[in-house]
């Protein structure tokens, strides 16, 4: 570790952060969740995209608004081969050396923290050119929600006896954050989380992240730093190896405290990015 970086750990995001946003894949996920809507439900086409619109809106994926609502579907038949993930364009993705090299670079603890399902993972990461074992843990829709898989599945089901179903958890509510925290396992105040989606940044930031917005060129009110793109990470935040930035993360830092959300009103911030349905 860097002995002079404010830093102990790094979360990074994986869809529309360690890849650009710009691949296609995101109109691709809508298609495939349009088409399982209506083979699913029975619905046409265009009520299909209606209501993919509306579960967004309202519950942060189509698949925790299905299953708020009370629809019996497994969260491995929608992400499957058949529909969502498994038929994404994945050859779009390509591979990246250099970002490859700057994360071998990094010498914090390294968390991979995305809303999307293992298998999508592997396959973009694949794709990337990056071995799973750069990352020294991942936090992933699996990680997330073990009461939706097997046993824990059941017994989640038995216990609701009727009433609320088992709820999705995804990034942004607090338990996705707290279970980002609680994997990295370092204090959040020395723990730089970067993703794409202002209201997963301002959702870590209110649990005291420092936050790294990417895919932009200006800092939203809740972000540290602003990357146009992971390759200007040595750049920008030089401070992960140890190396001082033209200002320094206490003064971001102080600067956006009193700008912070509340914990309190997390909850309600639900904003998905193209991939996390």
């Amino acid at each position: 570790m860097a002995a002079n970086s404010p830093f102990d750990c790094v979360l990074l995001d994986l869809d529309d952060t360690l890849y650009p946003g710009n691949t296609g894949l995101g109109p691709a996920l809508k298609r495939n969740i349009d088409e399982f809507l209506q083979a699913k439900l029975g619905v046409s086409a265009d009520r299909a995209a209606a209501m993919r619109v509306e579960l967004f809106r309202t519950h942060g994926s189509s698949l925790a608004g299905l299953i708020a609502l009370g629809y019996d579907v497994h969260p491995d038949e929608y992400h499957s081969c058949s529909y969502v993930h498994g038929r994404l364009p994945y050859e779009r993705i390509d591979a990246d050396p250099q970002l490859a090299r700057v994360l071998q670079s990094i010498p914090q603890r390294k968390v991979l923290f995305t809303n999307s399902d293992r298998a999508h993972m592997k396959r973009a990461l694949e794709r990337l050119g990056i071995d799973e074992s750069v990352f020294d843990a991942v936090v992933c829709f699996e990680t997330m929600n073990p009461h939706l898989f097997g046993e824990a599945r059941e017994e989640a089901r038995a216990a609701a006896g009727g009433g609320e179903p088992p709820a999705v958890v995804l990034k942004p509510s607090v338990d996705a954050i707290v279970a980002g925290l609680r994997v990295a396992g370092t204090d959040p105040r020395r723990t730089l989380f970067l993703d794409d989606s202002e209201r997963n940044i301002a959702a870590g930031k209110a649990l005291g992240l420092r936050t790294a917005l990417v895919g932009k060129r200006a800092r939203s009110k809740e972000a540290d730093y602003a990357l146009e793109n992971i390759g200007a990470l040595r750049r920008v935040i030089p401070e992960i190896w140890g190396v001082a930035g033209s200002e320094s993360i206490s003064e971001r830092s102080d600067r956006s405290m009193d700008k912070m959300p509340m914990r309190s009103d997390l909850d309600s911030i639900i904003q998905p990015t193209s991939i996390q349905a």
